[in-house]
């Protein structure tokens, strides 16, 4: 009993100190608003940042769950919560921060009696920030007992322009039903299902079965918990573009305004795909030339899952590998062991293997693979491009990848020309910018299209797109980009070589079949009877093409943004070009 009793004091005292320094904390407002980075893979850019919030560095309530707690238990939460948010709204203004910013708010102290509506709009208008730049983000580790007030609630922060996102989907109090009941714009995805996705297919099953609810509902779905590049990977190829974890930057005061690690994309730099085999390069661990054989059977036979030993020379360089079901029947026979045990591993090692070199895009290693005499069942030897070993790429490892990128591709593509549509052009765009090298962009559009959509109809309008989107694949060839930004709009990513010579060969190829498309009378005439885009009966000229051009040199630190707003408006300038017209930026 006295144990008991010294305890209960003990733990009274806690309380009590505890609460003194919240009191401590509040009064003097001593919270310290930290950010994470909320990364957008589409765009290798920043979406937003979450706002954490910390107690002093030398106190007992530091950390935010003591803090919290410590809140809840003296009746104080509201007050705290508010000031959490203040001191990150100031803090976010006062830094300058580009993007959204994600407010922490615990849907309890909505709930309380104390609590005071509008004060989160008043702080944003007194440093001067918009509430649609702002998301309401729902932490909850308690239950939700009246989704009917919280539904008021979620809507009078939506009527002033908030946005509201939904914390740790799959972790706490049935925070499935938090989904439904209260739809957000965001749902983050609960960091236990992100951890090791790229290795547990029933985690991806999971979250891809979440990433088609969200579409349905339209719902961004955003993946905490990334600390690896191959669970990085594994989202991107599942289409979940919004990303927050580690593997970026962890919270800070003064928090990135650029990525230190950007998400590794397909780039597409000469196809859909464009990812490299370095992406897919697993860093096994070789044995060296002239190891006995006994150590080799040992270290299959210490880890089942070992597939494949590349053996290598004294200059790191493969000379062979040994497999494993080859190499174990070998040992069947009980007068094997003392046949090899003196032997090095060179003598039963095989000298044909698949190398690739690191670089290698994912298109290419897959022809190799399955232009082999092996029939595509060995993995590849990487290596660097001194030749010396990097890894292995297991051959389920890059079906896996390749199946994944044209699924995404074709899911990202025009639904009428096929072409790659805007995220994989923004894609596209960012991994050039990346490379440092430099090339051109340019964009085409067709002049009085919809005149002649109008008077022709959408059907025979779709052909021209069609016919047009296959002309600029036909003239940049493989190593141009073709991506199609909707309706007549598309655009090219070149090589700056001969750019400037494929975009004139697009206006000279466009004058000989676009007549083609026109009645005999309208193809003689040179013009017909149409509307204009005010609704205007007017003679409307025969389709015209305008193409803006734009050198994109290296080491500009520009961003995907960037080029498009330049081609916006190079574009305005080709357009007030009659006929068929190619502007170029001649500004350095």
């Amino acid at each position: 009993m006295r144990d008991a009793a010294t305890a209960n004091n003990v733990a009274d005292a806690m309380i009590d100190h505890e609460a003194q320094a919240l009191d401590h904390i509040l009064k003097e407002g001593l919270i310290t608003p930290l950010f994470q980075p909320i990364v957008d893979a589409s765009c290798q850019g920043i979406f937003g940042y979450e706002a954490l919030s910390r107690g002093p560095s030398d106190s007992v309530l530091y950390s935010p769950l003591t803090l919290f707690e410590t809140a809840r238990l003296t009746g104080r939460l509201v007050e705290l919560d508010l000031l959490c948010r203040r001191v990150a709204i100031e803090a976010f203004a006062r830094l300058e921060l580009p993007g959204r910013l994600f407010l922490n708010v615990m849907p309890t102290s909505l709930l309380e009696d104390d609590f005071r509506e509008g004060l989160t709009r008043a702080y944003l208008d007194e440093v001067g920030l918009s509430p649609e730049r702002v998301v309401i983000e729902l932490t909850e580790h308690l239950p939700i007992h009246d989704y009917a007030v919280m539904r008021q609630a979620v809507d009078h922060y939506r009527r002033m322009g908030f946005q509201v996102a939904l914390d740790d989907l799959g972790a706490g109090y049935s925070s499935l039903r938090h989904w439904a009941e209260l739809r957000p714009d965001f749902v983050k995805i609960d960091r236990y299902f992100v951890e090791d996705i790229d290795c547990d297919s029933g985690k991806s099953q999971f979250l891809s079965s979440l990433l088609e609810v969200s579409r349905s509902l339209g719902c961004r779905v955003i993946a905490e918990g990334i600390e690896t590049a191959g669970e990085q990977r594994c989202l991107w190829g599942m289409n979940c573009t919004l990303m927050q974890g580690y593997y970026f930057a962890r919270p800070a005061r003064e928090p990135l305004r650029c990525l230190e690690q950007p998400p590794a994309t397909p780039h597409a730099a000469s196809g859909s795909l464009g990812s490299n085999a370095a992406m897919l390069c697993r860093p096994l661990p070789p044995v060296a030339q002239g190891t006995p054989v006994p150590e080799v059977v040992a270290l299959f036979r210490k880890d089942p899952s070992l597939r494949c030993l590349v053996v290598l020379d004294s200059s790191q360089r493969p000379v062979g590998v040994v497999r494993q079901l080859e190499f174990l029947s070998e040992f069947t026979n009980p007068f094997s062991h003392s046949l090899y045990a003196r032997r090095p591993i060179d003598t039963l090692m095989d000298r044909r293997m698949l190398i690739a070199e690191e670089s290698m895009p994912l298109e290419t290693l897959s022809r190799q693979i399955t232009g082999s005499s092996q029939g595509g069942q060995d993995d590849l030897v990487i290596v660097d491009p001194q030749g010396r070993y990097r890894g292995l790429v297991l051959i389920i490892d890059l079906l896996r990848e390749i199946t994944s990128l044209q699924m995404r591709c074709a899911r990202q593509a025009n639904p009428l020309t096929g072409l790659p549509g805007n995220e994989v052009i923004n894609e596209t765009l960012t991994a050039r910018l990346a490379s440092g090298e430099p090339f051109a962009a340019a964009y085409v559009d067709l002049d009085n299209f919809k005149a002649y959509n109008d008077v022709y109809g959408y059907a025979c309008g779709d052909q021209v797109i069609l016919a047009l989107g296959r002309m600029l694949q036909d003239v940049c060839g493989e190593q141009g980009f073709v991506g199609h930004v909707g309706g007549d709009d598309f655009m090219l990513i070149l090589k700056p070589e001969g750019a400037l010579a494929c975009c004139e060969a697009i206006l000279e190829r466009f004058a000989r079949f676009i007549p083609d498309f026109y009645t005999t009378q309208h193809r003689q005439a040179g013009r017909f009877l149409g509307r204009d885009r005010h609704g205007r009966d007017r003679v409307m000229p025969l389709m015209s093409l305008s193409i803006a051009y734009h050198a994109v040199s290296c080491g500009l630190g520009k961003t995907a943004l960037d080029i498009a707003s330049v081609l916006a408006e190079l574009k305005a300038q080709a357009k007030r070009q009659a006929g068929n017209s190619l502007f170029v930026d001649r500004r350095q």
